[in-house]
């Protein structure tokens, strides 16, 4: 049997012990040690990973999960670190829709990523060139590499142990995931109006705010689009002050 034979057959077993027969050769009290530990660093990185997620799954349903994401996922990267994302494409790519597994589970662990990857984020706000106090509706707003805005289906970041929809909401789920200047990450529930606005702000960096605000005035036909800017220019500045927006262009 050839080295990379024996190779297979030996992450073969360590993926699915269950199904697979112990490669011959191997000492089985270490070769179980070695399984259990491989399961073990697997299962905990995906656990911190998902805190949320996993609180809504017994033991036995967990280990389940764990295990066949073991199985069935071929994961794209040796860090430890990406364990997380691999996870989720395995939510979103190859597991099978099973009783216990809530509607909104891909959401929720979309979510879940989103905060640590924000958190691991070697993105560095200080390399980008803007003028943190300036004026906002004169200038370019730039919004920053840190904040995501997204829209799901459930209010995912209301969902825990005690509060688990059956049913999509009548309304999308806006939110701005972030992490600010004091390296901390955090969450906005905004409305469909405050998404805009940050997609044409990430659209088109040569904007300002101004002329942002007026194509959002435009777009809801509003009757007295001064409302609209001077709404918006309060939004701006709330989100600046968190280090969602970080300035304007230098």
């Amino acid at each position: 049997m050839t080295l990379e034979q024996v190779t297979r057959q030996l992450t073969s077993y360590i993926r699915d012990p269950e199904s697979v027969d112990r490669p011959e050769g191997f000492e089985a009290r270490r070769l179980n040690i070695y399984r259990d530990l491989f399961y073990k660093n697997i299962e905990g990185f995906i656990s911190s990973g998902f805190p949320v997620l996993r609180s809504l799954y017994e033991d036995d349903d967990w280990r389940d999960i764990v295990r066949d994401f073991m199985i069935q996922h071929r994961c794209h990267t040796p860090y430890f670190l990406e364990i997380s994302q691999e996870f989720l494409l395995y939510l979103q790519n190859s597991r099978v829709q099973r009783a216990e597994d809530p509607a909104f589970m891909q959401e929720l662990a979309h979510y879940g990523w989103v905060e640590l990857a924000l958190d691991v984020s070697e993105e560095d706000l200080d390399a980008v060139a803007v003028i943190a106090d300036g004026d906002l509706l004169e200038g370019v707003p730039r919004v920053s590499p840190l904040a995501w805005s997204l829209a799901y289906q459930y209010p995912v970041h209301l969902i825990g142990e005690k509060f688990q929809p059956q049913q999509v909401a009548e309304l999308p789920t806006y939110l701005i995931v972030y992490r600010n200047l004091d390296e901390e990450v955090g969450f906005m529930e905004i409305n469909s109006v405050t998404a805009r606005m940050l997609e044409i702000l990430l659209q088109d960096q040569s904007l300002t705010g101004r002329q942002v605000l007026a194509q959002i005035a435009a777009e809801l036909n509003h009757a007295d689009p001064r409302q609209v800017v001077a709404a918006g220019l309060e939004i701006m500045q709330q989100l600046r002050g968190l280090g969602i927006i970080i300035g304007i262009t230098a």
